[in-house]
């Protein structure tokens, strides 16, 4: 009996001994780093382990995504550090002027490492935990001595959702052993890929915009730490060799030479480790410091030293890929890279703190007294869409932008950006103003400056996306500071209620508008659109205005609660009237006032679909205006009854499903009383084909004049210069750039948009005004960006162009959207051309 109590006691205390013991990966996994592919869940209970055994490293919980999977960060510096790091992080906030008062001398410096941004570029999740086991561990000198003066921080994964379903595939389809030729399936990701989110957004062209519930909530933990280095590890090609900083050009202007100058020291860190171990790398080149949404460019903009890491891999790499020079590129390989860059950073960041930390400070000393710009303060009139201003103050707040109103009203002069001229104006105490003497100074510059120097024009992204013009607002630019009072919001006022109203009326202009609609419609509400201005019980409504009649909805359980319930709810403004009778303009029953049946919408999702567009659409439905859509697979598509549906959209794709058979059904399902919607690319499919009026816009002059040209331009291509090819090409790209384009008000499918509209254009398709149809907004003349680049060759295509057409075909209606709308989810106005499509146009 004593001696089993004794063996039992023994082995309670071995089990005591080794759970206090920091295993390594491989002891905690049970296999090597590289031999498989990790499982979200067990790489956080493996940072779960460390955190626990580990009196210098902390694991927080900052979120979870779309499917419910934990987001987490772990903080690791010295045990003496990790008693100070509170102190730490709000005297750096200090430093940065996002927190009130002085910051104390402070020699320890902020290094946040951000893992695996993009699902299928799988191998930084694996390095992730290597990194931390060689930060945690005691016995490592080296990285000891670094977080004397250094706090890291590992994000291990900011795309679980993507990442486990890259996983998910390859472990299904994995060779045993491994199968090195690309031509195997377990190198051919099927659709829509592990790369993006749970709603197929891309995370990395997010961070600016913060439309993803992942973005949200890691950008509040990013600004609340405001580090001094970040790097976002990626991969690329597998046939590429491994890329760090410095960056190619074009950086924006307002990055600084310290920035520029310390990407370079990095650089040549990170250089020595793989020169000792005759890794292939290069810098300087494809990775641009420009679009200000990217995982370098934000924290650049938000004065880090922002960098991009790319290893060959990606979705193609597996667990082993031949490259073209025939050698093997295995996931070890791939994460030991990431795993040295990673490390290297560290190292020169901690060798370097005293200079890290003093350019910080002065980055943030010259936001706040000098910025680097000629634009002081931006002003955003009172008399803009309530909704919209609402809108974008949730945005600034998001960032720490801070805003305000001016203490009085003056006389000023400043860049129209309805105009695009400079002109003067009248400031009132209403008016929103963003001064850039605050914190976020250089990244207020570069999301609202009328326009952003590009010092090269090959990019690898966008070019334009001023938010002035993706919300449409009338606003200025002005030259000089405006002294501010705290931004109070105007209180919705009510207009006088009738208690059982004959009708009740909402205004149709913004984004919010189309929510209640919908809301309105799931509820059985019947509800109606006037097509034209009109005045009734002493208030104007413009086009598009929600009319809701007691006739009709006799059914409807306690129908003005619900109406005045849901309103207050959704902070909408209440217009009632005793009388159908309009004192100008069309009475309620009038023909003109439509009524809007509540569709049914389905979309066209998987292969051939481009999974971005897809996601973009599916994305808008569910989160933003909570309206049901059906997504009808491209593998099916051919077999559904289409007579089910009111609405179908084709988001941008290549399409050999929609062939000359399910053209000719697509047509006839529209003729019966059917709405197609097509974007972008989409429009491919049915450009030029019978039964469609969408054609390619080439006249017989210009097709004589594109055959001559032709001809000369192939004989001059014979002659072009090898190192002149990437630079000819951009003539022919449309890099993203903002047009203002001339828009038909009148027509349902520009209600509520106003006056003028910018349209982001993204393509370089151009089709012809419809001969039978509605051309509701339209390139007219010579086409001229407002903002952004477009090459010289094809710019001058953009003449004469269709944007947005509407044509009606038997009982039905086929909208054309060349320019996508719902690009990124950030172009706001073009959601409401959108919501057109589907709720307004064709009833």
């Amino acid at each position: 009996m004593k001696k089993a109590s004794f063996i039992f006691i023994f082995l309670c205390c071995i089990h005591l001994s080794n759970a206090q013991k920091l295993l390594s990966p491989k002891e905690f996994l049970g296999y090597e780093l590289g031999d498989r592919f990790t499982p979200h869940h067990r790489v956080m209970a493996y940072f779960k382990h460390v955190a626990e055994v580990m009196p210098n490293v902390d694991l927080r919980q900052y979120g979870e995504t779309y499917e419910h999977r934990p987001l987490v960060y772990a903080v690791v510096t010295s045990v003496e550090n990790f008693k100070d790091l509170e102190q730490i992080r709000t005297n750096n906030l200090r430093r940065s002027g996002l927190m009130e008062g002085t910051a104390t001398a402070d020699p320890r410096v902020l290094v946040w490492l951000s893992y695996n941004v993009h699902g299928n570029e799988a191998s930084s999740l694996e390095a992730s935990m290597l990194t931390l086991f060689d930060l945690a561990n005691a016995n490592n000198t080296k990285t000891q001595e670094w977080l004397k003066n250094t706090v890291v921080i590992l994000d291990p994964c900011i795309n679980p959702d993507g990442r486990d379903r890259y996983a998910n595939f390859y472990n299904q389809y994995l060779n045993n052993p491994p199968n090195s030729d690309k031509d195997a399936k377990e190198h051919h990701e099927p659709w829509p890929g592990g790369r993006a989110n749970h709603y197929l957004f891309d995370l990395n062209r997010d961070w600016a915009w913060g439309t993803q519930i992942e973005t949200q909530q890691r950008l509040k933990v990013y600004n609340e730490w405001m580090p001094h280095v970040h790097v976002d590890f990626h991969e690329q090609s597998y046939n590429s060799p491994y890329y760090f900083a410095p960056a190619a050009e074009p950086y924006h202007e307002v990055i600084s030479p310290w920035q520029r100058e310390f990407q370079n020291i990095i650089g040549k860190n990170n250089a020595k480790y793989f020169d000792e171990q005759g890794w292939l790398y290069f810098t300087k080149e494809f990775f641009d410091l420009f679009y200000p949404s990217y995982g370098d460019t934000y924290p650049m903009y938000s004065g880090a030293i922002g960098m991009t890491y790319e290893q060959g891999g990606g979705g193609s790499g597996g667990l082993s890929i031949t490259t073209k020079e025939g050698d093997p590129l295995t996931l070890k390989d791939r994460l030991t890279h990431h795993y040295t860059s990673g490390l290297a950073t560290i190292e020169v960041t901690s060798g370097n703190a005293g200079r890290v930390i003093k350019e910080f400070e002065q980055y943030f000393k010259d936001n706040l007294s000098n910025p680097r710009t000629p634009y002081k303060a931006y002003v955003i009139k009172a008399d803009n869409n309530p909704d919209k201003l609402t809108q974008l103050t949730r945005w600034m707040d998001l960032h720490l932008i801070k805003y305000g109103q001016p203490t009085a009203g003056k006389s000023l002069r400043g860049f129209d950006y309805q105009n695009q001229a400079t002109s003067n104006f009248s400031l009132t105490t209403d008016d929103l103003v963003i001064n850039v003497y605050q914190p976020k100074s250089r990244f207020i510059t570069t999301v609202f400056e009328p326009q952003s120097k590009l010092a090269d024009s090959v990019t690898y992204d966008i070019t334009a996306w001023n938010l002035m013009y993706a919300y449409n607002l009338k606003a200025y630019a002005v030259n000089e500071r405006i002294p501010v009072k705290n931004f109070q919001a105007k209180d919705l006022l009510h207009a006088a209620s009738v208690d059982k109203p004959y009708a009740y009326i909402f205004k149709y202009q913004s984004l919010q508008d189309v929510a209640f609609m919908a809301e309105l419609m799931k509820l059985g509400i019947k509800v109606r659109a006037a097509e034209k201005s009109f005045s009734i019980n002493g208030d104007s409504f413009e086009p598009g205005s929600l009319i809701i009649t007691r006739r009709n909805n006799e059914n409807v359980n306690e129908f003005d609660k619900s109406i005045r319930d849901l309103a207050k709810g959704m902070n909408r403004k209440v217009f009632t009237s005793p009388t159908g009778f309009a004192s100008k303009g069309k009475d309620v029953g009038a023909e003109d006032v439509k009524y809007l049946k509540a569709p049914k919408v389905a979309m066209l999702f998987g292969e051939e679909t481009s999974s971005l567009s897809a996601g973009e659409v599916w994305h808008f439905f569910e989160t933003q205006i909570k309206y049901p859509i059906t997504q009808i697979g491209t593998d099916y598509f051919e077999e559904i009854e289409l007579s089910k549906y009111d609405v179908l959209i084709v988001p941008e794709g290549r399409y050999k499903v929609i062939d000359e058979s399910q053209l000719e059904r697509i047509a006839n399902w529209v003729s019966k009383g059917g709405k197609l919607i097509i974007i972008a690319n989409g429009l491919n499919a049915f450009a030029e084909k019978k039964g469609f009026n969408l054609k390619k816009y080439i006249t017989e002059v210009e097709k004589n004049e594109a055959e001559r040209k032709e001809k000369l331009a192939k004989e001059k291509e014979l002659l072009t210069r090898y190192a002149d090819a990437e630079r000819k090409e951009i003539s022919n790209v449309i890099s993203g750039a903002i047009y203002k384009i001339s828009l038909d008000t009148s027509h349902p499918l520009a209600f509520g948009v106003g006056d003028t509209y910018y349209t982001l254009k993204t393509n370089e398709l151009r089709f012809a005004y419809l001969e039978a149809g509605w051309n509701v907004g339209v390139i007219k003349g010579i086409a001229k960006p407002v903002q952004g680049f477009a090459g010289k060759h094809i710019n001058k295509k953009m003449d004469d162009s269709l944007v947005f057409g509407v044509e009606e075909k038997g009982d039905g209606t086929i909208i054309y959207l060349v320019d996508n709308p719902l690009f990124r989810s950030f172009w706001e106005n073009g959601k409401m051309i959108f919501s057109n499509a589907v709720f307004m146009a064709g009833q």
